[in-house]
């Protein structure tokens, strides 16, 4: 019921409308069924005064009771008025439950968007530290797989309310007719409720079980797919396979747990109470010498108020399934938010002078520090290269330059000013980045420059693959600009999809241009072109690249050579 109770506290209008369609449409089934004893009396009257013309026995209080309600609201207690307020009583019933329903539905797929889209929000603003020890498909499991099962929890449990208060309603009538052959029933109802919730236990295990190996296989899932071509390129997709088979395995063993556990709690629940009432008739029949009508109506109320119950625990059953999956996604959200990187209200930068590691230290784990105290200058206009072997720190010197990362001693300076105590925001609008990895989307290349950004034109598209140095083999595309690149690219050469990952990073004119190994992957041909496309920008903008090969080293005004978590400079920039 925590669940529950947590969805009433996150939509509360919402819960309140549905809450009081079910207890209308309660009530008007209440009303119908209240109508059913003085029907089946006044039939069998009708029937026993035209085989014997005698006068049948009196009503019982019940009876009695609705009679006087019908007399003092002006209402004849005949045949077809009595079916008529039992037809009324289900239409305004069915009416109500439709508006209830539907409220559920509506609220079911907002809980789903609502969750995506704080999970979307609180990982967008989280830190890259948060990033670097999160899988890819744990992430995506929590968006596509865990919000769509927490809403249809939301939809299990509200289910659940609805049959809970149709058993209110019936167990209510059933008290007017008999308080102890109610409270009897609804005891021996809890006992064999009590029974059979193992049968619940089992299934919320294996709706935790569930949870766990979803993000497990979706994680693997996602890094096999990113894998696939050197996978194949090896014959060593078989390992994949392996692997992913064992996971999915797992998977159905504790789908076929949940299948097992909700077929025996239906094919137990229906036996026992479909003996409880048949014993309950007996005994009121033959052993107490019940009135007809009054078992009749009993039987019918009592058996619906059980079949309600039983209903409400099936649901609760469903319910638990995605149950640890919402507690799962909220758990992640608060794991984002507590992550929320600050971005400053400082002062806005303008990158007039330089930009400047001072005596800067920092390591990704503690005790063992990536850069050691170094101190470092990146000239306003000029082209600065790093170099030296992985793992010296080149890529953490971006980092800590675009701000994801900070130091634990030391200072980043733009123009002077700790890059702590500027616009973060304002800051990372003037930087164009380029990665290692040509991540282009299976659009078309103006899509794949502005990436949608309605504030860019085609026109800034067409500068910036002019800038880019990509104008000629684009007009020689079939569509143009238009042209679709596949997927990742792959209808384009390395160099292509290269210089389009530039054009997208030039496309908002950039003051600081970034390239992270960006011709890592290029043969020498296209690294030296896109050497001359860099002397090209230089004196436009300011360009910080990483390479292991020439052309950006031999361009570049400043040189620094990393190696042991140092930086010692190599080329320095002509003076003014």
């Amino acid at each position: 019921m925590r669940l529950m109770l947590s969805f009433f506290r996150a939509y509360p209008w919402h819960s309140v409308l549905m809450l009081l369609a079910l207890l209308f449409a309660g009530i008007a089934e209440g009303v119908g069924l209240s109508a059913l004893l003085p029907l089946i009396s006044v039939a069998i009257k009708n029937d026993a005064r035209a085989a014997t013309d005698t006068n049948a026995e009196p009503p019982g209080e019940y009876e009695q009771a609705v009679l006087d309600v019908m007399h003092q609201l002006g209402i004849s207690p005949t045949i077809g008025v009595l079916l008529i307020i039992i037809v009324a009583g289900v239409t305004i019933k069915s009416l109500l439950l439709l508006v209830a329903r539907k409220q559920v539905g509506y609220t079911a797929a907002q809980v789903a968007t609502d969750l995506r889209l704080d999970m979307l929000s609180a990982m967008l603003r989280s830190k890259w530290e948060y990033f670097i020890h999160q899988p890819i498909g744990s992430l995506t499991n929590r968006l596509a797989t865990e919000a769509q099962r927490s809403s249809n929890s939301f939809v299990y449990g509200a289910t659940m309310i609805t049959y809970l208060v149709q058993a209110f309603i019936y167990g209510g009538v059933a008290i007017a007719v008999s308080w102890k052959a109610t409270l009897t029933t609804l005891a021996i109802g809890s006992v064999i409720i009590g029974i059979s919730h193992f049968l619940v236990r089992m299934t919320r295990r294996a709706g935790k079980k569930q949870t766990k190996l979803f993000t497990s296989l979706l994680a693997r899932l996602t890094d096999t797919l990113q894998s696939v071509k050197p996978l194949k390129a090896m014959s060593k997709e078989h390992l994949a396979d392996k692997v992913l088979a064992m996971e999915t395995s797992r998977l159905n063993k504790s789908f076929r747990k949940q299948v097992f556990s909700s077929a025996a709690l239906n094919a137990a629940q229906e036996e026992m109470f479909a003996i409880v009432v048949a014993g309950g008739m007996f005994i009121a029949l033959v052993k107490l010498n019940m009135p007809f009508p009054t078992v009749t109506v009993l039987a019918v109320v009592l058996g619906k108020m059980l079949s309600q119950l039983g209903k409400v625990q099936k649901q609760y059953q469903k319910m638990v399934v995605g149950e640890s999956a919402f507690w799962s996604i909220k758990a992640a959200i608060e794991e984002a938010r507590q992550a929320e990187e600050y971005l400053g209200e400082g002062a806005r930068p303008k990158l007039e002078k330089s930009i400047r590691l001072d005596h800067v230290t920092f390591g990704y784990d503690p005790g063992r520090p990536v850069l050691r105290d170094i101190s470092l200058e990146i000239p306003q206009g000029c082209l600065t290269t790093l170099t030296g072997p992985s793992g010296s720190g080149k890529t953490t010197v971006i980092d800590l330059v675009i701000g994801l990362l900070k130091p634990q001693n030391g200072h980043v300076l733009i123009d002077n000013t700790p890059l702590d105590k500027l616009d973060m925001r304002a800051w990372r609008r003037m930087i164009g980045y380029v990665p290692q990895e040509t991540l282009l989307l299976h659009a078309s290349i103006v899509h794949n420059v502005t990436l949608g950004d309605p504030e860019l034109s085609e026109e800034d598209a067409i500068r910036a693959l002019k800038e880019a140095g990509a104008r000629d083999f684009i007009a020689q595309l079939p569509d143009g600009i238009h042209s679709t690149v596949g997927e990742r690219g792959t209808k384009l050469s390395g160099g292509q999809r290269q210089r389009i990952m530039i054009a997208r990073a030039l496309v908002h004119k950039p003051r600081l241009l970034i390239l992270d190994e960006a011709t890592s992957a290029l043969d020498p041909e296209n690294e030296a072109a896109i050497g001359r496309t860099m002397e090209a920008l230089r004196g436009k903008l300011t360009i910080l690249a990483i390479s292991h090969q020439t052309a950006l080293v031999e361009a570049a005004d400043c040189v620094y050579r990393m190696e042991n978590g140092s930086a010692v400079k190599v080329r320095e920039a002509d003076a003014g």
